[in-house]
């Protein structure tokens, strides 16, 4: 194995008690990437809180994968509103800071 960092989403389902073919279908609507290694699937670390957060959502909230999607979705939106939002303030205050002196 190249990458000795990947988890494998063997070990990952019998640790969170869910089935392979869950993180599949999270593959399949490209919420998250399967990495294939030497005939076997791993998952990028910095993958782990989302695929957790996704397990969640539809293991203990009962949210099906076309909700989990959906929900994916408009959170990112909500980051990149949240960056412009972010960018925007430190233009004005930039704007204010020159414009004061």
């Amino acid at each position: 194995m190249k990458n000795k960092n990947l988890i494998q989403i063997k070990q990952f389902c019998l640790y969170h008690e869910i089935e392979n073919t869950f993180i599949t279908e999270l593959n399949n609507y490209g919420l998250i990437q399967i990495i294939i290694e030497e005939n076997d699937e791993y998952l990028e670390p910095e993958q782990l809180p989302t695929v957790e957060k996704m397990i969640r959502m539809h293991y203990d909230l009962k949210i099906n994968l076309e909700g989990i999607d959906a929900i994916a979705h408009l959170l990112n939106k909500i980051e990149n509103l949240q960056q412009s939002l972010n960018t925007a303030q430190n233009k004005l205050r930039l704007y204010e800071e020159r414009h004061i002196d």
